[in-house]
C-alpha cells in the first residue's frame, strides 16, 4: 500500500514529530498494526471495531478525539523512534515528512524514502537545511536537484527494487539499520488531518 521512511540526523523522535506539524500534547504511543487500524477505519464504523482499544476507557477514547485520531480516519498518521543518532518517522500510506525534508536537516542531514502503492520510489535528501536532491532510483533522467552519485555517492544499477537499493546503501554507509521488530512497536505517533479538515 505504499510507506515512507523518514531518517533526521541529531533530532529526536518527539522533536522531529514536531517540526512535521504535531503538537506535544496530541503526541500518542501507537503501534503500527493500532496505526492501520485507525487509518483504513470508516469514519461510521463503532469504535469497538478498532482491536487495539478499549472502547469503554473513556479516558483513552478522549485522547485519541482530542489527538485527532478519531472519529474521522486521518490521512496520514506519523510514527516515530530513534536509531543510532538519527530520529526516524514511519508513515504506512502517506509522505507528509517528505516535504520537511529541508527542515529536518538543520541539525545535519535528512532522508526520506517513499513507495507508493503502484511501486513508484522517491528519494529527498537535505543536508544542513537545505533541499539538495530528490530522484528516483535508478532513473537519473528524473532528478530535481543535485545528481544522487554526486551527492551521496549511490547509483542505482538497476537490480531489485529501487528504494530497497537506497535503503541497503544506508545501512552500509551509514550503519543505520531498522529492526522489524521496532517498525511494529509502540512509537510516539500523530495524527495528521485530511487537509480540507485543516
Amino acid at each position: 500500500m505504499g510507506f515512507t521512511l523518514t531518517l533526521s540526523e541529531g533530532l529526536s523522535p518527539n522533536e522531529l514529530l514536531r517540526s512535521v506539524g504535531a503538537e506535544e500534547r496530541h503526541i500518542v504511543p501507537l503501534s503500527r498494526s493500532a496505526a492501520y487500524d485507525l487509518l483504513l477505519r470508516d469514519e461510521g464504523d463503532h469504535i469497538s471495531d478498532l482491536d487495539f482499544l478499549d472502547w469503554e476507557d473513556a479516558a483513552a477514547v478522549a485522547r485519541l478525539t482530542s489527538a485527532g485520531f478519531l472519529p474521522a480516519p486521518p490521512e496520514t498518521i506519523v510514527r516515530a523512534g530513534s536509531v543510532a543518532g538519527w530520529a526516524y518517522a514511519l508513515e504506512e500510506l502517506g509522505c507528509r515528512t517528505g516535504t520537511y525534508v529541508a527542515a529536518l536537516s538543520e541539525r545535519g542531514r535528512a532522508f526520506a524514502v517513499h513507495r507508493n502503492a503502484t511501486g513508484f520510489s522517491r528519494v529527498d535528501y537535505g543536508l544542513r537545511g537545505e533541499g539538495v536532491t530528490s530522484f528516483e532510483p535508478g532513473l537519473p533522467h528524473l532528478t530535481n536537484g543535485v545528481p544522487a552519485e554526486e551527492a551521496l555517492g549511490f547509483v542505482h544499477h538497476g537490480t531489485g527494487a529501487g528504494d530497497v537499493a537506497f535503503l541497503r546503501f544506508l545501512e552500509d554507509e551509514l550503519g543505520i539499520c531498522l529492526p522489524f521488530e521496532e517498525t511494529e512497536a509502540e512509537l510516539p505517533s500523530a495524527a495528521f488531518p485530511h487537509a480540507a479538515d485543516g
